[in-house]
């Protein structure tokens, strides 16, 4: 396995040196918190910061085989037993669930609706049923990939959902589960989320990088569009949802629309590797299974206004590492800085969450 050295202490750390919000003082959420799905990368960069914030408060829920997973102050369950997951929430004295959880194996859920269901739709329904009968604040992420896109994206809040895969059927049927269940809780609409994973071959810029790290070629589409967000950022939103009183739907994607393959090419230059391991196609040149999205990039409007500001930096937040055309990844300047600490730093971690510009690119991973 080719792995990215930064792990769960190193990003600890990190969030320790941010700033909580460049746009204002941030409420405290309900006390103690569960984050489920932390070892997915929205979960895991999360899992972080409020772990960096609330020591001892925030737990971490894993499944019992996920024994070597190196956060503090975790909670063994299988979320598909509700009486055992209750016992052990009930423990705890849980009064909030941030639910990360998502079975994302889009071949995998289009071979076997039932490892979709299972994830994205069974045990959302026991986390909906708990914090409903418990009364605590529950705030659900689905994905942008309820939708299947189109030639110019930007889905606004409340159109129609219209899944072009299993996996997307799933996410909308978890978002119906939580609306019948507990009417009280919010869902947001994720899109990307950039940053570290635990396994170092999760989420694009792991599994790209991974591609790239022993000189194996990589392959991205030209017409598959996302409006990804910084982890990090993410965090302070999720925050911001478990002390209000919304309830319902929001998307919550990023404030820039980027291809896979120019995500790639981003990844590729920053993290120093060869240019030419990466190659570029149209979606209808490949006639996938799962079926693809093409451009479901989000209009998070919606939520800005339910904020009162924007939350998003446009990812990149450098915009030098914008690719202008499809060989952008191959325009290096001499002493270009390219580097898996380097790429780690500019793609997984926002600038806009640093006191200080040059603390930014101080002390690398």
């Amino acid at each position: 396995m080719s792995k990215n050295p930064a792990n769960y202490q190193l990003v600890l750390n990190e969030c320790r040196r941010q700033i909580d919000s460049p746009y204002r003082a941030l409420p405290v959420p309900p006390l103690p918190l569960v984050i489920t799905g932390v070892t997915g990368v929205a979960g895991y960069g999360t899992l972080a910061y409020f772990q960096s914030r609330f020591p001892e408060k925030v737990f971490g829920v894993v499944q019992e085989t996920d024994v070597d997973f190196p956060a503090p102050n975790l909670i063994y369950s299988n979320l598909r037993d509700y009486e055992a997951m209750s016992g052990l929430f009930d423990r705890a004295g849980v009064r909030a669930i941030l639910d990360c959880a998502g079975n994302c194996a889009l071949k995998a859920c289009q071979l076997d609706r039932r490892i979709a269901w299972d994830l994205n739709v069974e045990i959302v329904r026991n986390l909906a049923r708990y914090s409903r009968e418990r009364s605590i604040r529950l705030v659900h992420l689905s994905v942008d990939m309820v939708f299947k896109g189109r030639p110019r994206g930007a889905y606004k809040d409340g159109e129609p959902t219209c899944p072009a895969n299993v996996y997307g059927e799933s996410m909308v049927a978890g978002e119906r589960a939580v609306a019948e269940l507990d009417p009280y809780a919010a869902t947001l609409r994720i899109s990307m989320p950039m940053g570290i994973s635990y396994n170092w071959h999760a989420g694009a810029i792991d599994w790209i990088a991974a591609r790239f790290r022993p000189n194996r070629p990589a392959t991205l589409y030209y017409n598959e569009v996302r409006t990804p967000t910084y982890v990090d950022e993410m965090a302070r939103v999720f925050r911001e949802f478990l002390c209000n009183d919304f309830s319902g739907v929001v998307n919550c994607g990023g404030a820039r629309q980027v291809s896979l393959y120019q995500m790639a090419q981003i990844i590729n230059r920053t993290g120093g590797f060869a240019p030419e391991l990466l190659y570029g196609m149209r979606i209808e040149e490949s006639c996938p299974v799962p079926p693809r999205v093409r451009n479901c990039s989000l209009d998070s409007s919606k939520l800005a206004e339910i904020l009162g500001y924007s939350p998003f930096t446009p990812w990149p937040g450098d915009r030098n590492h914008l690719p202008d055309s499809r060989r952008w990844h191959y325009n290096r300047r001499p002493n270009e800085p390219g580097s898996t600490p380097y790429m780690n730093r500019v793609l997984c971690f926002s600038p806009t969450l640093y006191a200080k510009g040059v603390d930014y690119l101080a002390d690398l991973f």
